[in-house]
């Protein structure tokens, strides 16, 4: 017989709730949020996702696998299309018989047979890919240089020529590798840290007189790169006495071997397939694990790339990272060529077709940068703190380098950008078609300024008959364009030549082939940054 039998309910109630308290408590619980709960089965972008009271069946778990593969592998693409393009133009300049320190230069203007991301014909580039695995490595820039220094994830190491600390005078840049704890010079030297074992020198010359000659000749005359040799000049003898180095004498630096470009056709692009993950992969076995921020680290590792491993995706892998890049590549497009409907507040102007991805967070994508004052002193905005990956994945997908002197407010200094990719009504250009532009008279360009015209597909120079794909106001390396009785200059873009103007007024197409272009502004003038000169909108021609 059980002992309950005989007690009144009340107790059996009383002796339950004492001896199994779970039990009561369960059923006195609080009601659950459904918003906490997953339901058996939810419809998502992903598919149909089912469960068990929560727990995901195995069609669920390769379905999210999959998503979560193919997500941080497209975040990996877009954030680290910098560093596989840093990867690709060392590459590129090896092909033609570069090696690391020695100077790619172009004495006749790069053309469209070199495959570089938006680079134009208006300047001599001169350039190099550096090799920091064996030591400091010594820099002496010639005078009247404009450029920058980049490592290999394009972070910004040093400005080089006018916008550095040489100002346009030429001097001895010093750059230190990773984890250096040597001795120093004390002076003689911009010193500059790099946080890769490579880095990649970029420069341009001004014409003088329209002509590249004395710029190069300069370049050939005073540019060198060698090895840096610890107490020699630059270093005291009070210094040496300290025990910390030994003093030494500067050995006579190697002859600088220069590369001529001109005319060669290489490529310095980044793939835009399966093949932009092996780059990329190859760019981090190179470089020190700690060059490149911690979260795109994880994002590459949780692909697969990992430094000291090697990279080995089975057939589902690649398939999830060709697509990725294909997704990629999409991104990039779309925010070029369609920024408006993505990004409308990149518009230069307002309701206007030109635009500037880089005034919404600066050369580093955090922060615009700052304003300049009549009293030529600069007012910085305060640090948002957050990344403008927008613009960032944009830039770099057609673009190169970073530096803060590509987007600044000062009058007269370096040189700005409009990028026109539609027409007027927000068309991609056709190049069969006849477009023109018409550029307001007192163009703000303390030195000059010109048009390119860029190949959609691989976002390098239009090849063309022309070679030059370009118009503006240098007479080389072709004529300059004619202004109109105005003041104004009209700038056609045609396959052919459009009758009564001017050779220096027209830029060649190609029908099939669709373009955009970029009005760049050397030594750019304060209408410019006012907006009290606007140019005019890129129009068909009907």
């Amino acid at each position: 017989m059980h002992p309950l039998k005989y007690l009144p309910l009340c107790l059996i109630a009383a002796t339950v709730a004492t001896t199994l308290p779970g039990l009561a408590a369960a059923q006195s619980g609080p009601k659950i949020p459904a918003s906490i709960t997953t339901p058996d089965k939810t419809e998502t972008r992903i598919g149909t996702l089912e469960y068990v009271d929560g727990v995901p069946t195995r069609e669920t778990v390769g379905r999210v696998l999959d998503t979560l593969d193919f997500t941080r592998a497209l975040n990996a693409y877009n954030n680290s299309f910098r560093g596989a393009s840093a990867y690709a133009i060392r590459e590129g300049v090896h092909s033609i018989g570069a090696k690391d320190n020695d100077v790619v230069i172009y004495p006749e203007l790069m053309d469209a047979n070199s495959l570089f991301l938006t680079a134009n014909a208006d300047t001599v580039y001169y350039m190099a890919a550096l090799d920091l695995s064996k030591g400091p490595l010594v820099i002496e820039q010639p005078s009247m240089g404009l450029g920058t220094i980049n490592d290999m994830w394009f972070s910004w190491v040093i400005d080089v020529g006018f916008p550095g600390p040489d100002r346009g005078h030429g001097g001895k840049y010093l750059l230190l590798p990773p984890g250096y704890d040597g001795p120093l010079p004390e002076g003689g030297f911009y010193i500059a840290r790099v946080k890769t074992n490579h880095a990649l020198y970029a420069m341009r010359a001004y014409l003088e007189n329209n002509d590249p000659k004395p710029a190069v000749e300069n370049i050939k005359s005073h540019l060198k790169i060698y090895p840096y040799a610890p107490g020699g000049v630059g270093t005291s003898i009070a210094t040496a006495l300290e025990g910390k180095v030994r003093l030494g004498k500067n050995p006579p630096p190697p002859a600088t071997r220069f590369i001529d470009a001109t005319g060669k056709a290489f490529n310095t692009i980044p793939p835009s397939d399966y093949g932009f993950f092996e780059m990329i992969n190859a760019n981090v076995q190179n470089e020190p694990a700690g060059s490149y921020d911690v979260e795109l680290a994880g994002q590459l590792a949780a692909i697969g790339i990992v430094r000291g491993k090697p990279f080995r995706p089975d057939a589902r892998m690649k398939k999830i990272l060709a697509d990725a890049a294909a997704a990629g590549d999409a991104t990039g497009r779309l925010l070029n060529w369609r920024w408006k409907m993505a990004r409308p507040d990149w518009a230069y102007y307002s309701d206007s077709m030109w635009a500037n991805m880089l005034w919404e967070g600066g050369a580093f994508f955090e922060t615009p940068p700052p304003q300049f004052t009549k009293e030529s002193m600069f007012k910085p905005y305060p640090p948002t703190g957050a990344r403008t990956l927008d613009s960032r994945t944009a830039f770099y997908f057609a673009y190169t380098l970073d530096s803060p002197g590509m987007i600044m407010r000062i009058p007269d200094v370096g040189s700005q950008y409009l990028m026109g990719f539609t027409d007027a009504d927000g068309n991609p250009f056709d190049g069969s078609k006849t477009y023109k532009v018409t550029l307001p008279k007192n163009i703000p360009a303390g030195k000059f300024w010109s048009l390119t015209a860029y190949d959609n597909q691989t976002r390098s120079m239009l090849v063309t008959p022309q070679r030059y794909p370009r118009a503006g106001s240098q007479s080389y390396p072709s004529p300059a364009a004619e202004p109109n009785r105005d003041g104004s200059t009209t700038i056609y873009f045609s396959p052919e030549k459009p009758g009564g103007i001017a050779r220096g007024n027209w830029i060649q197409t190609i029908p099939g082939k669709g373009w955009f272009t970029i009005l760049r502004l050397y030594s750019p003038l304060e209408p410019f940054f006012t907006k009290k000169w606007r140019s005019g909108e890129i129009e068909l021609v009907k």
